[in-house]
């Protein structure tokens, strides 16, 4: 067993620290804890079977087994990518949120609601406001301002216009007026 630190045997804090860690990692999901759990967990124990007796080479051993653990959880988490579809299902920060969908599950206004977004990471339920009015449960929304935290900016899909569907609007009123000036004048198409 290696020497005693601050009382207690360094093995045994290993395997403590290692052990709320990974209890951490079991509260909050998200590989925020998970790595460094298990190489202290893992050095910690090994290190209660270390023959007493090693000196100053028993801390030394722990930090090397810490290390080579961490590198290998490291290499497993990413490899099995536990939390889903090689980080698809996981937002990598705020401005990823920009232009997800999803639908209201509280009546969005433009100071509360709630929208659950599709494939929204984790937790997919976040406070909404919307820029004016008001949006009813159940529509389906985008997010067009992931602001940062957990209140995003949505609005309706319905109520979205963008430069193409404008287009497409002043195209069809043209052909819409070109083809009522043809019914009322038959002979502007001879002409």
């Amino acid at each position: 067993m290696a020497e005693p630190v601050l009382g207690e045997s360094l093995s045994l804090l290993l395997v403590v620290a290692g052990a709320l860690l990974v209890i951490g990692e079991a509260l909050a999901p998200g590989a925020h804890f998970i790595v460094l759990g298990v190489a202290l967990l893992v050095a910690g124990l090994a290190g209660l079977l270390l023959p007493p007796g090693l000196g100053i080479f028993a801390p030394l051993i722990l930090a090397a087994l810490v290390i080579v653990v961490g590198g290998i959880t490291l290499y497993g988490y990413r490899q099995f990518d536990f939390y889903g579809g090689k980080g698809t299902g996981q937002t990598s920060d705020s401005d990823s949120l920009r232009g997800k969908t999803g639908r209201v599950t509280e009546r969005v206004t433009e100071t509360s609601g709630e929208v659950k977004l599709d494939s929204g990471g984790f937790n997919p339920h976040y406070r909404a406001r919307c820029v004016d009015g008001e949006i009813a449960e159940g529509v389906e929304v985008i997010v067009i301002d992931p602001g940062g935290g957990n209140v995003v900016t949505v609005e309706a899909i319905d109520d979205i216009e963008d430069d193409i569907d404008r287009e497409l609007a002043r195209e069809s009123a043209k052909a819409a007026d070109t083809e009522s000036a043809t019914e009322r004048d038959p002979d502007a198409d001879a002409a």
